[in-house]
């Protein structure tokens, strides 16, 4: 379970480069975890926000820091994979393709403690950040929702990852 994600910021840092902790100076952490796979550990998350309690209507970002060498391919694949078992893909072919498109441009191959994260925008989308500046803008709020619902929605496949990331115990 590969998972990545995209992430919001100002258009300040998109300027001058930036890294998501310089668009999103406000945050603070809500909750962490790991996320394993059959034992194997494959990244730690951690859940940042402006506000507590967590309000997934305002910004927010995901931060993913990976124990494990994964393909940006992958990332695209596996991402795309649980929107759909979550019912939060378009049912649309072409809009699919978009999705796919759009997300394999944000995406890139990680490393053992490479960090991905995305910031969600409400009303716009999200931004992609590796740990030093800005990998990808996608203005799409329903591909946004879609993406960071693999970690929060109440289905989320690792419902113990969901808790720790809002801030309550495994």
């Amino acid at each position: 379970m590969c998972l990545s994600l995209a992430l919001t910021a100002p258009a300040k840092a998109a300027d001058n480069g930036g890294g998501w902790r310089d668009a999103f100076p406000a945050a603070v952490a809500v909750g962490s975890g790991e996320m394993r796979w059959f034992g194997l550990r494959i990244y730690h998350a951690a859940l940042w926000c402006e506000q507590r309690p967590f309000d997934p209507a305002a910004r927010f970002a995901l931060q993913l820091t990976y124990h494990r060498s994964i393909s940006r391919e992958r990332l695209v694949q596996t991402s795309l994979d649980e929107m759909r078992r979550l019912g939060t893909a378009p049912n649309d072919p072409s809009l699919q393709k978009q999705w796919e498109n759009q997300l394999r441009k944000a995406f890139v191959d990680v490393e053992p403690g490479d960090q991905l994260i995305g910031v969600n925008q409400p009303g716009y989308g999200m931004r992609l950040f590796d740990q030093r500046k800005l990998l990808a803008e996608i203005p799409d709020p329903d591909l946004a929702r879609a993406f960071f619902a693999i970690w929060l929605n109440e289905a989320s496949r690792d419902q113990g990852l969901r808790r720790q990331l809002l801030g309550g115990r495994q």
